[in-house]
């Protein structure tokens, strides 16, 4: 799993980083510090929570294809 941020976007709201700071770091004035990230195994549902925390909706969740 992949997450996928608009950073121009961010209005510094900082939900995501309320709900899971280690995947969703700040910069020093408080917005977003990442254009996106592979996320650790066993981390994926606090990556989602955070994505669905932001009301500007410009953090994206990019699944994984499994490959038969």
């Amino acid at each position: 799993m992949r997450i996928r941020i608009e950073k121009a976007q961010c209005t510094g709201n900082a939900r995501c980083n309320a709900v899971a700071e280690a995947l969703y770091p700040l910069d020093d004035e408080g917005y977003i510090a990442t254009e996106g990230f592979d996320v650790p195994p066993g981390q994926e549902d606090l990556a989602r929570r955070g994505a669905r925390a932001c009301p500007e909706r410009i953090i994206f969740v990019i699944e994984d294809e499994e490959t038969a």
